[in-house]
């Protein structure tokens, strides 16, 4: 496994751990000065409504200037790019735009040392829970009720907290795992929790364990360790397991490895939710792109979308064949991606191009690019689009300090673990 993956911002004096501080990270006059001369602000007659409006929209957070680009998903055109200040990598996008319907729910996002809910329409801060981590991903539960939580090095944690806007405790954490005592591969004091996926029954969290090369299963309801599954390596590498998707039937899960040559993508059996079994693994060798880092599942369920940044790519997998099928030029790198409300189209951020492909599930190709903010990374959805509250009208909004996020791959967050 190539530790420049893992942390992008280390040292080379220590590759342990990033060297670059972990707040308050300035904006780039070039990349904000781009943003803005690009009409990335968007359209100020829209940037001054008042009221949230129902409109299938896609937020996409921009890890260069610490701005989100609101793109109305309908006519995939960017409304607006506005400072929040802040940014997220690894927003929750898997059940987000099905329990959201008003402007003060929450986007729950990996921001700085822990996890923040943030109003959909206004950015407000609603919770921040910290996990004693930098290295934080999220995700909902298909009822909303509950946010699961992978906190990986230092802290090797799973948290589940209340997500339920209407709940006296929204925000607080009522569960917590402890998983150091795991221990991890090599000098690794932990499994190394990362990334973490929801069976849309609701009943079962998966979480790829990079150090631990493990699939570990959590029971949501009762917050255990249901199970644990050994994903063993080949020629003497480590798997090395990351990031993780679950798909909309329930009965598949993909999990991107870093690990051995280019990495791989592993296809699993969850039709029993808390007995994962691997039924395939892919590689380059195979047709998968290079350094598959996040994947999304296809609105059937048929196709899954890899986004394998090192071939600056999307593979594109015939999940009942096994087999990959097509590989969709991004012509920049590219680390997660979101489908839009109705599941019709993926947005993939291409972080170096400053841009959003926009891939239609039907033709399975890319259709359209949008021009966002500096350095775009993490992407989720939702069915109202709100007013915004402060919006960025000038450079002076755009650049500034803002808090920061952890990435994986290329990307110059700023941030420490």
């Amino acid at each position: 496994m190539d530790e420049s993956t893992v942390y992008p911002n280390a040292d080379e004096s220590d590759s342990a751990r990033p060297s670059v501080p972990r707040r308050a990270m300035l904006a780039g006059s070039v990349a904000a000065g781009a943003a803005a001369t690009a009409g990335c602000l968007g359209d100020d007659t829209e940037q001054a409504a008042a009221e949230p409006v129902e409109a299938p929209t896609v937020y996409v957070f921009n890890t260069g200037d610490g701005t989100v680009s609101v793109i109305d998903s309908e006519r995939d055109s960017v409304v607006r790019t506005q400072s929040i200040g802040m940014t997220a990598s690894f927003p929750a996008n898997q059940f987000a735009p099905r329990v959201i319907d008003s402007e003060s729910d929450p986007l729950w996002l990996n921001v700085d040392d822990g996890v923040r809910a943030v109003a959909v329409g206004t950015f407000e801060q609603r919770a921040h829970v910290e996990t004693g981590s930098g290295a934080n991903w999220q995700e909902q539960t298909p009822d909303g009720d509950n946010v699961v939580v992978s906190a990986r090095e230092p802290a090797h944690r799973q948290f589940r907290l209340d997500a339920d806007p209407a709940s006296d405790g929204f925000g607080e954490v009522t569960g917590r795992i402890e998983r150091s005592s795991e221990g991890g591969r090599g000098d690794n004091d932990g499994p190394g929790p990362c990334d973490v996926t929801i069976h849309p029954d609701g009943e079962y969290a998966y979480v790829p364990d990079l150090f631990g090369d493990t699939l570990t299963v959590l029971d949501i309801d009762s917050f255990e360790i249901a199970r644990q599954v050994a994903v063993p390596g080949t020629d003497g590498e480590p798997t090395a397991p990351w990031m993780g998707t679950a798909s909309w039937d329930g009965s598949t899960l993909l999990v991107e490895n870093s690990g051995g040559d280019g990495g791989s993508e592993s296809l699993w059996d969850v039709t029993d939710p808390a007995g994962p079994v691997e039924m395939a693994r892919l590689g380059p060798d195979d047709g998968l792109g290079r350094g598959p880092l996040t994947s999304e599942i296809g609105p059937n369920s048929e196709y899954g979308y890899v986004f394998t940044r090192e071939t600056e790519d999307v593979t594109v997998i015939d999940i009942e064949d096994e087999a990959v099928v097509d590989r969709l030029d991004l012509g920049g790198e590219a680390f997660v991606g979101s489908w839009n409300v109705d599941r019709s189209k993926l947005y993939v951020p291409v972080q170096t191009n400053d841009e959003v492909a926009v891939i239609d599930a039907g033709e399975r190709a890319i259709v359209d690019r949008l021009d966002v903010g500096a350095e775009p990374y993490g992407a989720t959805a939702a069915p109202l689009r709100g007013s915004g509250g402060e919006t960025a009208t000038s450079l002076e909004q755009v650049a500034g300090e803002y808090e920061t996020t952890y990435c994986m791959g290329q990307c110059a967050c700023g941030h420490e673990l």
